[in-house]
């Protein structure tokens, strides 16, 4: 059976170390998840987004200061991320000491950081080191799906589902900080407004 229940975390976390991809819900929508230190799994993981290759994919934490193992963070990081948990996420200059695959980090060597606001997701996370490369849980170009059971059906049997109930959030907003000023690039709960940027 690939829907399992909140008491089952253990073998969400089992399959991720392992090397498998997971889906597992969020505060925002439900995503596909693969250990962020494991090229192969990451890998498996765009294959089943059927995401473009040259689109990197974010990381979720499982709290803030988890980010300096991970991450260069500006001036500016301080003041956004005391926003978390919640629905944002900062494109920060990757570490090279981060370990993390390299299909995860942009041409400019930036990287998407979020902690979210759920604590199935961050039970997971934190079992799984504090780190986890997450992108949201349909094909490419699809609409995101809101239940175990949609994912169970559009990705089959062999991919193990977390269920969190119906999760139908929009996805986080977005926050390019690699750049001065900073960009917003994608506009979600949080508005350029809301955050002090322009948009």
């Amino acid at each position: 059976m690939p829907v399992l229940d909140a008491s089952h975390t253990d073998q969400i976390v089992a399959a991720l170390a392992a090397g498998e991809v997971v889906a597992l819900p969020t505060d925002t929508v439900y995503g596909l998840a693969a250990l962020p230190t494991d090229a192969a799994a990451v890998e498996r993981l765009y294959e089943l987004k059927g995401r473009d290759p040259a689109q990197p994919i974010a990381l979720l934490i499982d709290a803030p200061a988890r980010a300096a193992a991970l991450v260069d963070p500006p001036p500016a990081f301080a003041a956004l991320a005391a926003r978390w948990p919640g629905p944002l996420t900062l494109v920060v200059r990757a570490l090279a000491r981060a370990g993390l695959a390299p299909r995860l980090v942009g041409p400019g060597g930036g990287v998407g950081v979020r902690q979210p606001d759920d604590t199935l997701a961050l039970a997971v996370i934190r079992a799984c080191g504090g780190v986890l490369a997450v992108t949201s849980a349909n094909r490419s170009g699809e609409p995101p799906l809101t239940t175990a059971a949609a994912i169970a059906a559009r990705f089959g049997p062999d991919l193990l589902i977390l269920d969190g109930g119906l999760r139908e959030g929009v996805a986080s907003t977005v926050v390019d900080l690699t750049v001065e000023p900073p960009l917003v690039l994608r506009e979600g709960p949080l508005t350029a407004a809301a955050l002090g940027l322009a948009p």
